[in-house]
């Protein structure tokens, strides 16, 4: 199994996006971790039992939002499915959040003076709503979270490289984020949420940026936008162990 682990956060916690290897789905799903996307419950229970396992996760320690392209950030205090969310915080110590993608973009939040964590599942309506901007002042009233203490990982999801969109989706983003070739608008969301972080105040040293795309990299990442229907989905999570 390949699992891609943030640099930016410190010792203490548990973060990590997995890749399509080293599932027991069958081809080409492999290592599927949704069970919304017509794969057997069985394989994705014994996939995600291996993905949290090389983790140190407990499966049961974990909690999951319904995911609906939105922008509604839920504070949790325990494991479970969250229906209608696209981003979780907490501070509580040994509950893991996960969020789901294939091209769309994940962020995890670290808060390390209120030992808070949050998980934001970015696809372009959330960016266009500023999901991450909600999810940084939802850990600010709950935690007491100040944005230049925040830290940051974006993680692996569709590069302005390969992610076309139609003129109605383009003119919801700026224009320095998107870049026009042959007729098609392509959109930078990594760059987009970066940004955004940015604005809300925290620090750029604090923000890190996966290079990775999933759409160009078939070996490595499930895509929605390049497989249809036949693509699984890859996690993100992020935990404090103390």
């Amino acid at each position: 199994m390949t699992v891609i682990r943030p640099d930016i956060f410190p010792p203490g916690i548990t973060a990590a996006f997995s890749t399509r290897i080293g599932g027991v789905s069958p081809p080409p799903r492999g290592m599927n971790l949704s069970f919304r996307v017509g794969d057997d419950p069985v394989n994705v229970r014994k996939n995600r039992e291996i993905f949290f396992g090389a983790l140190g996760i407990p499966p049961g320690q974990v909690a999951v939002p319904g995911q609906v392209h939105g922008a509604t950030v839920r504070r949790v205090d325990g494991p479970g499915e969250y229906p209608e969310t696209d981003a979780l915080i907490t501070s509580e110590r040994g509950l893991f959040l996960c969020i789901t993608v294939a091209d769309c973009v994940p962020v995890l939040l670290y808060d390390p003076v209120h030992k808070a964590v949050g998980a934001v599942h970015a696809g372009w309506r959330g960016t266009a709503s500023a999901i991450v901007v909600a999810a940084v002042e939802a850990m600010h009233e709950e935690f007491g979270t100040t944005p230049e203490g925040l830290i940051a990982s974006i993680g692996p999801s569709a590069s302005a490289c390969c992610y076309s969109v139609g003129a109605d989706v383009a003119t919801r983003f700026p224009p320095s984020f998107i870049r026009e070739e042959g007729g098609d608008s392509f959109v930078d969301l990594k760059g987009v949420n970066r940004s955004q972080l940015l604005n809300s105040g925290l620090r750029p040293g604090n923000v890190e940026l996966s290079l990775y795309c999933t759409i160009s990299d078939p070996q490595l990442f499930h895509s929605y936008r390049r497989d249809g229907a036949n693509a699984g989905r890859m996690m993100g999570v992020i935990g404090r162990m103390a």
